[in-house]
Formats: C-alpha cells, sequence, structure tokens
C-alpha cells in the first residue's frame, strides 16, 4: 500500500565555531535552489538562539509523501549541498522524521511544521482525548464490556486515534492556534 499523507523531516547540523556566517550562505543558496523541487510543501530554517553558545541549526522540510522525501535527497541538489557543507560541519548531520503527535498540530493551510513546546501539545492532546474517552465509556460501555478485553480495548483505542487524527485535534489546533503558535 502506498503511503501519500505529508512527510517532515528535520535535519540537525552543528556548524564548526567561526563557520557560522560561510554556512547561513550556503543555507540561503541551497533553500533558492531546492523549495521548487517536485513534491515540497515548505521549508524553514532554525537558527542557535542568540546567545546561547549553540551552534546547531535545523532544516526542517515537508514532503507531499515519503516517496518524494526519498526522491529529494538523492536528488543532484542535495548531494550537491552535501559536498558543500561537510567541511563547514562538526560530526553527521542528525535526520529526525516527524511524524507522531507533532503532525496533529500542523495547521490547516500551513506549509511548514515548527511543532509548539511538548507540554502545549500534551496538554491540547489531554482536552482532545478526555472527552472523548469520557464520551466512549458512557455510550459505548454497554455494548463494548460484552466483548473479551483485548478486542474492548482494541476497539476503544481505535475510536480515539480515529477520531483524534481526523476529526478532533485539526480543530482543536486551529481553536488554540493563538497559544500553540504565538509567533505566526
Amino acid at each position: 500500500m502506498k503511503n501519500d499523507s505529508p512527510v517532515t523531516v528535520a535535519v540537525i547540523r552543528k556548524v564548526k565555531a567561526g563557520r557560522e556566517q560561510e554556512f547561513e550562505q550556503a543555507v540561503h543558496e541551497f533553500v533558492t535552489q531546492s523549495v521548487h523541487l517536485p513534491g515540497q510543501l515548505g521549508v524553514h530554517i532554525l537558527r542557535p538562539a542568540i546567545g546561547s553558545g549553540s551552534r546547531e541549526y535545523g532544516i526542517l522540510r515537508k514532503f507531499n509523501s515519503a516517496h518524494e522525501r526519498d526522491e529529494f535527497y538523492k536528488s543532484p541538489v542535495y548531494m550537491e549541498w552535501t559536498r558543500r557543507v561537510v567541511d563547514l560541519e562538526e560530526g553527521e548531520p542528525r535526520f529526525e522524521h516527524l511524524s507522531g503527535l507533532e503532525t496533529w498540530f500542523t495547521l490547516p493551510g500551513q506549509k511548514l511544521i515548527v511543532p509548539p513546546t511538548r507540554w502545549k501539545m500534551a496538554m491540547v492532546t489531554l482536552a482532545g482525548v478526555y472527552p472523548v474517552s469520557l464520551l466512549i465509556g458512557l455510550w459505548l460501555s454497554p455494548v463494548l464490556k460484552r466483548l473479551p478485553l483485548p478486542l474492548n480495548l482494541f476497539f476503544v483505542s481505535f475510536i480515539i486515534v480515529v477520531l483524534l487524527t481526523w476529526v478532533i485535534m485539526p480543530r482543536l489546533t486551529k481553536l488554540f492556534k493563538p497559544w500553540l503558535y504565538p509567533n505566526l
């Protein structure tokens, strides 16, 4: 079965001390060259906080699908970029595929994903899980209690996940947008 859902990848690169300006220039040119390649839904650069002492940069890129993500990371533009910046970096880049709870927090119509803090995601998730669990307990308990416990819990979990993924979390994310994304 082909997976056509959007995929987000965070690539974290640590830049050598004193090479930050050169890396910034290289990143700017790379984004300009690569943002229009097929399958892209957006790119966002996360820079170290001023005064933090960190030299880690994050490149968040969202793709239409896993296939288009894979094609991007095999592309000549990406390969050239990696050759260009290898001498500017300390160690290997870290790749993080964002596919868990943070994907519930993608704003409708937005091309970038910059997840809110984990505690905010936890609070909004709780605001979605609690009422759904309560309603399932009230409405479906009489029916589900007749099933063996593993099957009962499977159906409860299935209903919660489906409702959260396609109904509840998109609406809660939109409702809490000013709190989750105060800088947008």
